[in-house]
């Protein structure tokens, strides 16, 4: 039997069959992670944690447990990212301006996750409104990178990915807007998944670019993401009008099998120029082992690739500038103490409330909605997101799945961009596409460079997602990279 100072060390399913064999309570395994997250303050993955609250919700799982009627995840801890409004934590978005915000409901995601019995650890760290790919952007301090404490985590979702990299917690919810959980899962060896859009619903998800955003898990294994997304995803039409009416389905059932025949198709726009070698490395070895497996390699050209950046980065500042004019210091969030009117309100409200960043997106999103510019930019850059769409549904025609790297480097330094917002850009080429067509795609550690993780990214068709994480499970039961952990934690 493992020591209970082990527990920590069990995934998401290991952690279930312990709990519903009663070898371990639901609260032992509570205070055990509370106890390694204050012992593990210093990666700043979390922002709140509430033990009365997370004991009281073991203790309910124990109930259940015993009972003999609980759902499989019952027990099993999760942390959110703060980007999901929780009524039993604080709710900030990684930003001043909803600092002590207090949710009066629940978002959906949080709520389904809570009916399945899993146990909430606390809210995590995040760039300040979903908006970055580093974490380094958030108000309340940069999170680091479990496999080397100098470097980024990824973002928008490093704090989850940081929290389970250093298992802190087994599991962790992310959004996904433009990558933000396959790039933090790259980055921290972890495997996470964003659904197709109107999977999951965004109801009491705090909004940045609404035709973009979606909701997903990040966990060490495709098995427990299978399990994490059957329990997220779901129809939600009385909150969610984008939400798909769409069976849930049990992806775990869809793991097991041979995928002898399937087709990979692999970009050539995405092994270019700008690609480290070490990364290449990676991504190429584990496509052999696909192959070894019985897959087939299959060229294929996603011509619109590098257009990706300009059109998501005019698209997702112009919904994020619709989304936070909310904030204007009027219902909720921050006000400013000093002004003289109801204008100088506003404008000292949100100069103070909002970090660099968000007011970069917003002054951008603004500009590209304005008279006179709507047309130019913003009109060219959806028929281009169009195109973009097209181009993949050609590519479905030759292959099953796409596979490529998830970002062009492994984690880089904290402060190694410093004041140039273009670098964090760039390192999402190769997820953008598929965040603008809105369809699934997942991160699988592949491998290593230079002793930091390197992700293989899947990409399928709309509601595909069993299919990636059945390509997925196969992989991890020929290889180890996912199950590795940094030294120290």
């Amino acid at each position: 039997m493992m020591p209970m100072s082990e527990l920590h060390q069990l995934t998401v399913t290991q952690l279930a069959a312990k709990l519903r064999a009663r070898e371990v309570s639901a609260e032992e395994v509570a205070r055990h992670y509370l106890a390694r997250i204050a012992a593990h303050a210093d990666v700043g993955a979390f922002l709140a944690t509430d033990e009365a609250v997370t004991l009281r919700q073991a203790r309910a799982a124990d109930t259940r447990l015993a009972q003999g009627n609980a759902p499989r995840l019952a027990g099993v801890p999760i942390a959110h990212k703060d980007i999901f409004v929780t009524k039993d934590f604080p709710s900030t978005a990684g930003s001043k301006m909803l600092q002590g915000y207090c949710s009066p409901f629940e978002s959906t995601i949080t709520s389904k996750l809570a009916e399945s019995g899993m146990v909430t650890l606390g809210k995590l760290n995040c760039d300040e409104f979903a908006m970055g790919s580093g974490n380094e952007n958030s108000a309340y301090g940069t999170v680091k990178n479990p496999w080397d404490t100098a470097r980024v985590p990824g973002g928008s979702s490093g704090g989850s990915a940081a929290a389970v990299a250093a298992l802190l917690t087994p599991a962790a919810t992310g959004t996904d807007t433009g990558g933000s959980i396959r790039q933090p899962a790259s980055f921290c060896g972890l495997t996470g998944i964003k659904p197709t859009y109107g999977r999951a619903s965004r109801y009491g998800m705090i909004a940045y670019a609404s035709s973009l955003d979606q909701a997903g898990p990040l966990a060490r294994t495709a098995e427990d993401c299978a399990w994490l997304l059957s329990a997220m995803c779901g129809p939600d039409p009385e909150h969610d009008s984008t939400s798909l009416d769409a069976p849930v389905e049990d992806f775990a059932a869809c793991l097991n099998g041979s995928i002898d025949g399937l087709r990979i198709g692999v970009p050539r726009e995405f092994f270019g120029e700008g690609l480290d070698e070490g990364v290449r490395e990676a991504v190429e070895s584990a496509l052999a082992q696909l192959e070894k497996l019985g897959a087939r390699r299959i060229d294929i050209a996603l011509p619109r690739t590098a257009l990706s950046i300009p059109v998501y980065y005019i698209i997702a500042p112009a919904e994020a500038s619709s989304n936070l004019s909310r904030y204007d210091g009027v219902k909720f969030g921050h006000r400013a103490q000093d002004y003289r009117d109801l204008a100088g309100m506003y404008e000292q409200t949100r100069a103070e409330g909002f970090g660099d960043e968000v007011k970069r997106r917003i002054i951008t999103g603004t500009y590209v909605l304005s008279h006179g510019y709507y047309d130019a930019y913003y009109l060219q850059a959806q028929k281009i997101r169009r195109m973009i769409a097209q181009d993949f549904q050609q590519a479905f025609q030759q292959c099953d799945v796409i596979a490529g790297p998830v970002a062009p480097t492994t984690a880089w330094k904290i402060g190694e961009h410093g004041g140039d917002p273009v670098a964090d850009y760039l390192a999402d080429i190769y997820t953008l596409p598929a965040s603008l067509a809105g369809l699934p795609g997942m991160s699988v550690p592949a491998g290593f460079s230079h002793g930091l993780p390197v992700g293989l990214q899947l990409i399928g068709n709309y509601l595909d997602e069993a299919r990636l994480l059945k390509v997925a499970h196969r992989l991890q039961q020929a290889t180890d990279w996912h199950l590795r952990a940094p030294e120290g934690v």
